[in-house]
């Protein structure tokens, strides 16, 4: 009998997060599995064969995009003809939808089941994707529970499978064992700065975080800053760090240990915000782009907000600081405001312990059960 093979894309760190949460479930089920295609880390460790690492996606903006268009058509390219001439069992794309839903929309006219793991924001913005989504996907899995029936309206098969890092992250966070892990004491006041994970999110977003730590280690020298670092991208932070003077404990990775142990975050909008609110930290939301890409975005977007806190909220409970509004002294203002009410802080948590409810579904085994319904 032919062993099961899954052929998976999972463009950037979250993806691969999510990919490889995935391929355990999978394994468990399938312990033969042959999974390839193009993947990170966390994916690689569960045996999977990446043929192309998952950086060479991770681009965000219309403007960034378009500077690397060539080699990520390129890639896409060469990756359909692999899967066409070899078919694997089926393909799923993690996220990734500009990268995926052409690649998807080849392999299903072709006959290999397509599935897409991750709906994407179309009740945000861009809601005309759903029709490329008709094209592309056999099923979606959702990690939204409002999702699956805007899909079904447009003729798409889909699925709540709720949101993994729900099932990750302990409801309960271990704010004492995280801040003994970075070396943190418990009367501290720790600021985590999540500047996000791509190359694009450090070039326009980073030093307006560690120029804002640097306004509140002027107001308060005794608070502490911990700031983790995608492993690669460190060397665009050091310069950034020197131009500065504030103390900040840099970590290699340790994203969720510093969103654990801080008593706030400075955070880029997008799958780290779901984090910060799943760990019931406060936070407050800032993004920058090319200035072309956000001219276009912001005429596409459908509501008034960015941040999946506040999306799922359906309120303005963290702010949000955009582009012109992402200045270190806009960052500084709204942290010392969320860090000197108590009560503000508290209802946050609240809302934040609702969402994680919510969204805890056991998503890797729930995903499972709904991949092998469609292999069926």
């Amino acid at each position: 009998m032919r062993k099961l093979e899954l052929s998976m894309v999972a463009g950037e760190t979250s993806g691969d997060l999510l990919g490889g949460l995935l391929l355990g479930a999978l394994r468990e089920r399938w312990p033969n599995l042959v999974s390839n295609g193009i993947g990170g880390p966390k994916m690689r460790a569960l045996d999977f064969d990446a043929w192309w690492p998952h950086e060479k996606l991770a681009v965000r903006g219309y403007f960034e995009v378009l500077r690397h268009y060539r080699e990520i058509a390129g890639i896409r390219r060469q990756l359909a003809q692999r899967l066409l001439a070899n078919p694997p069992s089926a393909f799923i794309g993690v996220d990734a939808p500009d990268f995926n839903f052409g690649l998807e929309t080849t392999l299903k006219a072709a006959g290999i089941k397509t599935i897409h793991f991750v709906c994407p924001s179309i009740w945000a913005w861009r809601g005309k994707r759903v029709l490329k989504m008709r094209d592309a996907c056999d099923h979606v899995l959702c990690l939204f529970p409002f999702e699956p029936a805007l899909l079904h309206e447009h003729g798409v098969a889909a699925t709540f499978v709720g949101h993994p890092l729900a099932d990750t992250i302990p409801i309960e966070p271990p704010r004492v064992a995280s801040r003994t892990a970075l070396g943190l004491a418990e009367q501290d006041t720790v600021i985590a700065l999540l500047p996000g994970s791509r190359r694009s999110e450090i070039q326009y977003i980073a030093e307006s975080f560690i120029a804002a730590a640097a306004i509140l280690h002027r107001q308060n020298p005794h608070w502490r800053f911990v700031l983790p670092v995608v492993p690669g991208l460190r060397s665009m932070l050091e310069p950034m760090l020197a131009r500065h003077t504030v103390p900040i404990q840099v970590l290699d990775g340790q994203s969720h240990e510093a969103l654990a142990a801080c008593d706030l975050t400075l955070i880029a909008s997008g799958t780290a915000t779901l984090e910060a609110a799943l760990f019931k930290r406060p936070m407050v939301i800032g993004y920058k782009m090319h200035a072309l890409s956000w001219q276009m975005m912001k005429r596409m977007g459908y509501q008034p907000w960015v941040g999946l806190p506040n999306i799922l909220s359906r309120e303005f409970v963290v702010p949000e600081l955009l582009q012109s509004q992402c200045t270190p002294e806009n960052l500084a203002r709204e942290a010392s405001k969320f860090l000197a009410d108590d009560a503000r802080r508290a209802s946050a948590a609240q809302r934040f312990a609702a969402i994680h409810h919510q969204l805890r579904c056991d998503t890797a085994r729930t995903a499972t059960h709904a991949i092998e319904k469609i292999l069926a």
